[in-house]
């Protein structure tokens, strides 16, 4: 169903920065949508299916699931005609989500006394509550806040990023590399995990709150470091033969490389914000929703861990799509043209993915 999501959201992104598109759509709603509408739902997938592993608990599934994935869509339909629709009943229905997922994950997790994931819990308390100033903002009852929402949103996802690509990338990599016979595994250092999400913290507080600040740029230099650094040493090069695996590395690849040009943007050199912002946006947080998924999904069916062919074209076209738009900016006049190839190229991945996927997650499970 996300996949689905995925493709119309941006069809009808594209079509009003041509005039022809939603009226409620505007910067901060696009921008609202991709991060609550598509990002936390694919978090949802990922945790509620990955909670029973967990804690031992049985997985979520019935009435409250249903219930979760009913606020979903309460709240999409009602940010679509959020023109329509009076702006109190646009925010409570687009709550409903958040505020069920957290419930959710919060009964599993504490009641499963699975501490090393307390953390996620409070982030998505923290996702509740920065939807709520967001929405606080677009009523114009805290004018202005709907911005500052939305890009501590962005950091908030990053940092999820963070944490689950820091738990699978290198646990599956090794995994299969002792299945492949080999000795030299990935290293994973609380060290420098730990770095790695301090400075997550520190350059979205930074960003968020003093944009053009020297030091925002400091901290997103060490940033992209510290990102680099974790990466290289998960061995990623020795995944190539494995497409499943080689671009859960290639997705995390965007974390410093958007940190890099965040940093570039703050000291005014080449690259522009919003280069930055679509390298950690759709860069590092689509394509890890895109290569999760594709590798979890197999996974838990009980699948062979094989990636179709179509699903490999998935991940180029969509590499693609994320160089064209980081570097759109650069085109000058061609910028919308750029943006639109982008589009197409986001829409045609996530389109595989959906028909590629949907057998695999609408059957019952491979025995």
């Amino acid at each position: 169903m996300n996949g689905i999501f995925a493709v119309l959201i941006i069809f009808a992104w594209v079509k009003t920065l041509h005039g022809s598109g939603l009226p409620a759509a505007t910067i901060l709603w696009h921008s609202h949508e991709m991060l609550i509408g598509f990002a936390m739902a694919a978090v949802a997938g990922f945790s509620l299916t990955a909670v029973a592993n967990w804690t031992g608990r049985p997985a979520v599934r019935g009435a409250p699931l249903a219930w979760l994935v009913s606020s979903w869509l309460l709240g999409r339909l009602a940010m679509v005609s959020s023109g329509l629709l009076p702006m109190s009943l646009v925010f409570l229905l687009d709550m409903l989500f958040p505020v069920l997922l957290g419930l959710l994950l919060g009964r599993e997790i504490i009641g499963g006394r699975s501490r090393r994931n307390y953390l996620l819990v409070a982030i998505i308390a923290v996702v509740a509550m920065l939807n709520v100033l967001y929405h606080l903002g677009a009523n114009q009852w805290l004018p202005g806040v709907d911005r500052l929402a939305i890009y501590l949103l962005i950091h908030t996802l990053l940092l999820l990023v963070t944490i689950i690509a820091g738990r699978i990338v290198p646990a599956f990599t090794g995994n299969w590399l002792r299945m492949q016979g080999e000795t030299q595994l990935p290293v994973n250092s609380e060290v420098v995990n730990n770095a790695a999400l301090s400075l997550t913290v520190m350059v979205g507080l930074a960003a968020s709150f003093m944009p053009t600040h020297p030091l925002t740029g400091v901290l997103a230099f060490a940033a992209a470091l510290v990102h680099g650094f974790r990466l290289s040493r998960w061995k990623g090069f020795a995944t190539t033969s494995n497409p499943l695996l080689f671009v859960l590395h290639a997705a995390y690849l965007w974390l410093p490389i958007g940190y890099a040009l965040l940093g570039c943007a703050v000291f005014g050199w080449v690259f522009a914000p919003t280069a930055a912002l679509h390298a950690l946006t759709m860069g590092a947080i689509g394509s890890i929703v895109l290569a999760v998924t594709t590798r979890v999904s197999l996974g838990h069916t009980g699948r062979p861990l094989h990636a179709a062919r179509l699903t490999v074209l998935a991940y180029w076209l969509f590499m693609f799509a994320v160089l064209i738009r980081v570097l759109g900016p650069l085109s000058g006049s061609s910028y919308l043209l750029m943006i639109d190839l982008s589009g197409a190229g986001w829409m045609l991945a996530f389109a595989l993915f959906t028909w590629v996927y949907w057998p695999i997650l609408s059957r019952e499970k491979a025995k």
